[in-house]
């Protein structure tokens, strides 16, 4: 998409009743106060159809609709369209509302999308890093029409309030809104309760150590990759692997072939080599129900390390494997009032900033129906997202048909590139697989 996007409006929408004033003061989890500020950047692409195309009135129309129902949306989910305080541990639910942007790009959405570039689709959508500006609104839609009559709907919502569940809770809401349908979900905004704020004086978010430049990619794994690699996990001599899940396995390949290219650049250099994993917290308490309607940054990252040169594909899936399940009901316990998830985070964030480990982010959003967000114009038929911070990370979503998985990959380009060339000789030689790359 080499055509420019051009900006024709940018407005503030704001809750279409007030928020009582009980309600003004929302307190972060101390979960919420170490995620970062930035932006959760979504893009949703939908068609043109008989209902739209190049008329403007119908254009028109389509964003009114969508303010409307981003209004009364807000109603419902009020702290969205307040601002975070000075001291990053209480939401002011002073209505202050969410930035709209209206945008034009003469091209086709058919063009866009056949070879995305997500370095350009990620004008689609608001600045991840504007989230973390004094005062930024906390939700940001950006709303782009093709001159074909598709269209982008580019929703950030501020990682300090709200994780993939928390996003698609009110993605649902908006949508049905926009439908006009009346009823909204219901849910808690009560994680401080769980997990209190703490006091962090010098604590600031991890901003990743990686001077290379990073770049957006999109991979696809269809089906038969995804058996090909749980074939590969489970059928080498020493693997206890049992029944992989696609996310493990697909997390795993991402990350062998990290460790491979990291050891390839400085074969002398003992390195170790972490993943980080968050873990949805929701459906792992007992009883189940504790946490499962809760707003918030509710997970936690599950860590797992590596210090071998050359890691088995195997292996690296039972290490994965092993993190999130630590992450049970008495982990969770403890950290909602001692210090064990603290310590293991501080730890982390230690060893990273005095480069003494090599981190790969992953995401999994596997769970989540992002493909079934419909404002009344028919479902998306594409979806992309991005990190906003340098660090080399992956998120992991379903595919549009769901028996497979998109990785949207950032990493610097050299390593995108080597990526490329082993996604696409993954076969169902599990030898193959779990060779190294370097």
């Amino acid at each position: 998409m080499e055509a420019s996007v051009q900006v024709i409006s940018k407005e503030i929408i704001k809750p279409s009743s007030e928020t009582p004033t009980h309600l003004r003061k929302l307190k972060l989890s101390y979960l919420d106060q170490l995620s970062s500020p930035t932006y959760v950047p979504i893009i949703f692409f939908y068609e043109a159809d008989e209902l739209r195309g190049l008329n403007s009135t119908n254009q028109i129309q389509i964003s009114q609709q969508l303010k409307q129902s981003l209004s009364n949306t807000l109603t419902v989910f009020y702290p969205l369209a307040g601002r975070i305080d000075q001291d990053g541990s209480v939401i002011d639910c002073n209505d202050a509302g969410a930035e709209f942007i209206e945008a034009r790009v003469q091209a086709q959405l058919n063009d866009a999308l056949q070879e995305p570039i997500i370095e350009q689709l990620k004008h689609l959508a608001a600045d991840a890093t504007a989230g973390t500006l004094p005062g930024a609104a906390l939700v940001a839609v950006k709303l782009t029409f093709f001159a074909c009559g598709g269209m982008a709907i580019g929703v950030c919502v501020s990682h300090k309030l709200a994780d993939c569940a928390s996003v698609m809770t009110f993605l649902n809401a908006w949508a049905a809104s926009c439908r006009g349908e009346a009823e909204f979900p219901r849910f808690s905004l009560d994680l401080a309760n769980y997990f209190p704020a703490r006091e962090f004086p010098d604590y600031h978010s991890p901003r990743g150590t990686n001077e290379n430049k990073i770049v957006t990619k999109r991979f696809v794994f269809a089906k038969e990759k995804l058996e090909a690699l749980k074939q590969a996990a489970t059928s080498p001599s020493g693997s206890n692997v049992k029944n992989p899940t696609r996310v493990e396995v697909v997390s795993a390949f991402i990350w062998k072939h990290f460790i491979d290219v990291a050891n390839s650049e400085n074969r002398d250099a003992k390195k170790t080599f972490v993943a980080a994993h968050p873990v949805n917290l929701r459906g792992r308490t007992i009883p189940p129900l504790v946490l499962e309607n809760i707003f918030g940054n509710c997970t936690m990252g599950a860590i797992a390390f590596f210090n071998a040169s050359n890691g088995e594909f195997h292996d690296l899936v039972t290490q994965l494997r092993s993190a999130i399940k630590k992450v049970n009901e008495d982990y969770i316990t403890k950290a909602r009032t001692g210090d064990n998830f603290l310590n293991e985070f501080s730890k982390l964030v230690t060893l990273l900033m005095n480069g003494e480990i090599e981190l790969c982010a992953f995401a999994s959003w596997c769970g989540f129906p992002l493909y079934e967000v419909d404002y009344s114009w028919g479902k998306p038929i594409s979806l992309c997202t991005s990190s906003g911070l340098p660090v080399s990370s992956c998120t992991l979503v379903n595919s549009r048909s769901g028996d497979g998985i998109e990785a949207i990959i950032n990493m610097p380009q050299d390593n995108v590139e080597i990526l490329e060339s082993q996604i696409k000789l993954i076969s169902s030689t599990p030898t193959q697989i779990n060779s190294s790359t370097s």
